[in-house]
C-alpha cells in the first residue's frame, strides 16, 4: 500500500539522508587515508608515472658537461668485430682516450671471466695447431696482462655488478668512506654478492663502481642509489664512484640521522638523498651530442680536445648488446647514458627533490578536500559541488605542477586528486540515490492521487513536501452517487458489472480532480475526498476545486450518455442513470501523514473536512448537485456563477454556515438570466429572513420562471423554500428567529 511504500522509501532515504552520506564519505574519506600510508605497488605506480608525466611536460635542458660517452655503437661493431672485443682492443680504447686527455675513464661493464683470444687460451683450445706456434702463443703475454698495463698507466673505473643472489667467493673490497651520523646500513640498497672483475685487472683500477640498478615495480628506472651496501661493505654506484675518482680519490661521506640517509659527499660536492641514500634524476631527453664513437677514437678520427678534461664512460648503445633501459623520458635508453645523467645533475645541481614533509602534505590537502567535499555535496548538489572540487583540486595539482617546474619538488597530485574525485563521485552518487529513493517514495506515496504534472513538479521540488502534519488552508471536495443503493440492487445478479461501472465513473471523476491539480484523499465507496494546496502550494485553490466540481458533473453527464447508447439493447445490463453530490469547503485543516505505526496515509483533517462532507449531503434536499461554504463561494463567486441558498447549521456544528450553489461557469455567470437569477434568489432570502412570506412567493415564482428558461434545475431548491415559508406563515418564528436552518441529516 502506500503507507507501506513510504515507510520503504523513507526507511531507504534516512540511509542516503544528508547526515548519512556524510558519514559515509567520511568512512571513504579515512579508508583512503589509509591507503595512501600503506602506499600500495599500485598506487605508488600513478604517483611515479604522474611524476613521470612532469618530466616528459619540462625534461631537463641540455647543457654540456665535462662528461662523455665512448659509445661501442654499430659502426664500432662493424669496424672492429662482434663483442666482445679482446681485451687488447679495450687496452688500445684506454691508452687512445688517455692520450687525448680522459681525466678518467669509467667501464659499464664487467670482465668477470678470461679473454677467450689471448694467445695462451689460444693454444690451450686449438691442440691441433703445430707445436712451434703453440709455444709461440704461449710466450705472448695475456690480453688480460695488456689489458691490466694500460689500466695501471691511466685512471680507471671498473664496473661491477651487485646481485641478492650466492654468496660473495671473493674478498669485496669497501671504498674509502666516512659516516657521518647513525649508521646508513639498514636503509640503504643491500646486496649479498658482487660479481668482480677478474682478479689481475681489478688490482690496477683506481676505482670500482656498481653499476647495478634496480627498476620501480612497472620497470621504469627513477630512482639511482649514489650508495649502497655489498656484504655489510659501502660501495659507490659507478658514477658517483667515476665522480670521485676524477676529483681525486678521496673518501666519500654518508651523512644520515635516524631517518635514514640525507646526502652523500663525493669530491666535496653534498648530493641530497632519500633515506635509502638515492637521488631522483631529473631526466632530459637522450642526446647524441653526448657520445663519441668508440670506432673514432680507436682509428684516430676523434677530433683533438673532444674528451680532454672530461670524464668518460665507456658503454654501448648497440641494439645487439641490449643494454637499454626505460626512463621517465625515453622508452628505452642506453644504460650507460644513465650514469652520465646522474653525474650532469650532480655536476649542475639539478637533481629532483621528494621533500620529507611531501607525504604529511598530501595526506593533509586530501583530508581537508575530502572534508570540504563532503560538507558541499549535500548542502549544494552536483553541479556546484563539481565546480567547488575542480576548483580546489585543480589548485593542488596545480600547485604541485609549480612546486615541479619551478623548485624541482615533487608533490604527488594524482593521489590526492584521484581520492578526491573517488570521493566527489561516491558523494554524488549517494547524493543521486537518496535523491532518487525520495522521488521514488513521492510517486509511490502520490502517484496515483495527484497529476502526473504535479507529481513531477513534487519530486523535482521535495523540500515543498512536508511529511509531518501541518497547518494548511484548503479546499476540500466530497462527492457522492445520489441512489447508490438502488444502483448496487440492479447489479445483484451481475457483481462484475457493477465493478465495471465504478471503475469507469471513479476514472472520470478522479481525472476532473487530477486535471485540476487536485490531491484524491481516498475512494470511499462510491465516494470521492479530494483537497487541493496540499502537499503542492496551489494558488487560488478554491478556483481549482470549483472548476473540478463543474468538470465532474459533466463527465458523468458524458458517462450517462454513452452508457445508455451502450445499453439501448442491452439483456444483460439496465441503464442506470447516475447523478452526484458535490460539497465544497474551503478553510484551515491538519494534512500530514495520519495512522498507527503500521499504516498510515498522507490525508486531512478538522472543521473544515467535516463541514465539507455535510455540504455534500446537503445537496440531495436542495436538489443542487454542488453545495459550497462561504469562504469557498467569497473566493470565487466574481468569476464563476455562485448564489447563496441558506444560512444553515450541519450536524455536529454549532456555528452556523451561510452555504451556496455553484450554478455555473463565467459564461453563465456573464449572462443577464444568471444576474436576473441571483438578484431574484437574493430577494427571495431576504423576504424568508425578514418574515415577509408573500414576498418571498413571490420571489419564488420569478426565480423559477428564470431558471426555467435557463433550463436550471431549480425547483427541488425552491420547494425547500415553499414549505419554509408555508409553515412559517401558519406558524410564525416570532421576533428572536434567526433564520438559521438546522439540518438534522448529514
Amino acid at each position: 500500500g502506500r503507507g507501506g511504500l513510504m515507510r520503504l522509501g523513507g526507511a531507504i532515504a534516512r540511509f542516503f539522508s544528508k547526515s548519512g552520506a556524510r558519514l559515509l564519505g567520511l568512512a571513504l574519506l579515512g579508508a583512503l587515508l589509509v591507503l595512501r600510508w600503506a602506499d600500495p605497488v599500485i598506487v605508488s605506480n600513478i604517483r611515479n608515472q604522474g611524476f613521470d608525466l612532469y618530466q616528459r611536460i619540462s625534461p631537463r635542458p641540455y647543457t654540456p658537461q665535462p662528461v662523455v660517452i665512448a659509445d661501442i655503437d654499430e659502426p664500432s661493431l662493424a669496424r672492429f668485430g662482434q663483442w666482445p672485443w679482446p681485451r687488447t682492443r679495450m687496452a688500445e680504447l684506454i691508452e687512445k682516450l688517455t692520450a687525448q686527455g680522459a681525466i678518467v675513464i669509467g667501464f659499464d661493464m664487467v670482465f668477470a671471466e678470461a679473454d677467450r683470444l689471448s694467445p695462451v687460451r689460444i693454444a690451450q683450445d686449438n691442440p691441433s695447431l703445430p707445436v712451434e706456434a703453440r709455444s709461440a702463443l704461449a710466450l705472448l703475454p695475456s690480453n688480460e696482462s695488456v689489458f691490466a698495463e694500460a689500466i695501471s698507466k691511466s685512471r680507471v673505473v671498473i664496473g661491477e655488478t651487485a646481485s641478492r643472489g650466492g654468496i660473495a667467493n671473493q674478498e669485496i673490497p669497501e671504498v674509502p668512506n666516512v659516516i657521518k651520523g647513525a649508521d646508513p646500513r639498514p636503509y640503504l640498497t643491500s646486496y649479498s654478492s658482487i660479481v668482480q672483475n677478474l682478479r689481475g685487472i681489478g688490482e690496477f683500477a683506481a676505482g670500482r663502481g656498481v653499476f647495478t640498478v634496480d627498476p620501480d615495480a612497472d620497470g621504469v628506472f627513477r630512482r639511482i642509489p649514489l650508495v649502497m651496501q655489498v656484504s655489510e661493505k659501502l660501495r659507490l654506484a659507478l658514477s658517483t664512484e667515476v665522480l670521485r675518482i676524477a676529483t681525486g680519490g678521496q673518501s666519500f661521506l654518508v651523512v644520515s640521522d635516524a631517518a635514514g640517509v640525507s646526502s652523500v659527499i663525493v669530491g666535496g660536492v653534498a648530493v641530497p638523498t632519500d633515506p635509502n641514500g638515492k637521488i631522483w634524476p631529473w631526466f632530459s631527453k637522450s642526446n647524441k651530442e653526448r657520445y663519441v664513437s668508440a670506432s673514432d677514437v680507436l682509428s684516430g678520427s676523434l677530433p683533438p680536445g673532444t674528451v680532454a678534461g672530461k670524464m668518460v664512460f665507456v658503454g654501448t648503445s648497440a641494439v645487439g648488446l641490449e643494454d637499454y633501459r626505460a626512463t621517465p623520458v625515453e622508452a628505452a635508453m642506453p644504460g650507460v647514458e644513465i650514469h652520465v645523467q646522474i653525474v650532469e645533475n650532480i655536476l649542475t645541481g639539478q637533481y629532483l627533490k621528494r621533500p620529507n614533509f611531501a607525504l604529511g602534505m598530501e595526506l593533509v590537502a586530501l583530508f581537508f578536500a575530502g572534508i570540504l567535499i563532503i560538507w558541499l555535496v549535500p548542502r549544494l548538489g552536483a553541479i556546484w559541488a563539481m565546480v567547488a572540487a575542480i576548483t580546489l583540486l585543480g589548485g593542488f595539482a596545480g600547485g604541485s605542477w609549480l612546486a615541479f617546474s619551478q623548485y624541482r619538488l615533487m608533490i604527488d597530485a594524482t593521489f590526492p586528486v584521484a581520492a578526491g574525485f573517488s570521493l566527489f563521485a561516491a558523494m554524488a552518487t549517494g547524493n543521486y540515490m537518496r535523491e532518487e529513493m525520495q522521488k521514488r517514495q513521492i510517486r509511490g506515496a502520490f502517484g496515483q492521487y495527484l497529476s502526473p504534472a504535479l507529481v513531477d513538479h513534487l519530486t523535482a521540488h521535495p523540500e515543498k513536501l512536508s511529511l509531518g502534519g501541518e497547518t494548511r488552508e484548503l479546499s476540500v471536495l466530497f462527492t457522492d452517487v445520489r441512489g447508490f443503493t438502488g444502483i448496487s440492487e440492479s447489479y445483484k445478479k451481475n457483481p462484475q458489472g457493477l465493478t465495471r461501472l465504478m471503475n469507469r465513473f471513479l476514472t472520470v471523476m478522479s481525472n476532473a480532480i487530477l486535471e485540476e491539480q487536485g490531491t484524491i484523499d481516498k475512494y470511499m465507496g462510491d465516494a470521492i475526498m479530494a483537497f487541493w494546496n496540499a502537499p503542492l502550494d496551489t494558488k487560488d485553490h478554491e478556483l481549482h476545486a470549483c472548476r473540478a466540481a463543474l468538470a465532474m458533473l459533466k463527465n458523468v453527464s458524458d458517462l450517462n450518455e454513452a452508457r445508455a447508447q451502450e445499453l439501448k439493447d442491452s439483456s444483460e445490463e439496465t441503464y442506470q442513470l447516475i447523478n452526484v453530490g458535490i460539497g465544497i469547503n474551503s478553510g484551515e485543516c491538519v494534512v500530514g501523514n495520519m495512522g498507527s505505526n503500521m499504516r498510515f496515509d498522507y490525508t486531512a483533517l478538522g472543521d473544515t473536512v467535516n463541514t465539507a462532507s455535510r455540504l455534500e449531503g446537503q445537496s440531495k434536499p436542495f436538489g443542487l448537485p454542488i453545495i459550497m461554504g462561504n469562504n469557498t463561494a467569497e473566493a470565487v463567486q466574481t468569476i464563476l456563477a455562485v448564489i447563496e441558498i441558506d444560512l444553515i447549521r450541519v450536524k455536529g456544528r454549532a456555528e452556523p454556515e451561510r452555504i451556496h450553489a455553484l450554478i455555473g461557469d463565467e459564461t453563465i455567470r456573464a449572462s443577464d438570466d444568471f444576474m436576473a437569477l441571483r438578484a431574484m434568489n437574493a430577494a427571495m432570502l431576504s423576504a424568508y429572513r425578514t418574515q415577509n412570506w408573500e414576498a418571498a412567493f413571490t420571489a419564488m415564482e420569478e426565480a423559477q420562471l428564470i431558471a426555467d428558461r435557463m433550463k436550471l434545475e431549480f425547483s427541488d431548491y425552491l420547494f425547500v423554500y415553499e414549505s419554509r415559508t408555508a409553515e412559517y406563515r401558519a406558524n410564525p418564528p416570532g421576533s428572536h428567529w434567526d433564520a438559521v436552518y438546522v439540518a438534522t441529516e448529514k
